[in-house]
């Protein structure tokens, strides 16, 4: 594997779980748990590496608005969210579960967090077009 390449999947990998952990830090903060315990997966590290993946998606539209750059991303996002968590489940290794919740599809992806993925996508965008990354 190319050293940028798998610099990359490194970044988006690390960048991932941090924001993970984060996430849910900060939501265990509104359900009073001063502790602020933030949690994730070993088996995310590679799902949030595959964020390295939108390089080639961002040489065709990185001179379009942001806007449509950040719902390219999210819909890259939520099929990876949806294929991934598919395959898992299949070996009950899935480690998130949005089942009862109202904007869930199949328990896999929430559509709620739309927001949040398009955020992530630019953020990773900024990750893999530096100037350390794939050419």
């Amino acid at each position: 594997m190319n050293n940028i390449i798998k610099n990359n999947f490194i970044k988006c990998g690390l960048t991932g779980w941090c924001l993970e952990v984060f996430w849910t830090g900060f939501n265990s903060l509104l359900q009073s748990d001063r502790k602020m315990t933030g949690t994730t997966s070993l088996i995310m590290f590679p799902i949030y590496g595959m964020a390295a993946l939108i390089k080639p998606v961002y040489e065709v539209i990185k001179n379009r608005n942001m806007l449509l750059r950040g719902g390219v991303y999210t819909l890259f996002i939520f099929t990876a969210e949806y294929i991934s968590g598919f395959f898992l489940r299949i070996f009950n290794m899935c480690p998130w579960d949005y089942s009862g919740t109202f904007f869930s599809v199949n328990g896999l992806i929430r559509l709620d967090y739309a927001p949040v993925w398009f955020i992530t996508g630019l953020l990773m965008e900024k990750i893999v077009s530096s100037k350390n990354s794939i050419k």
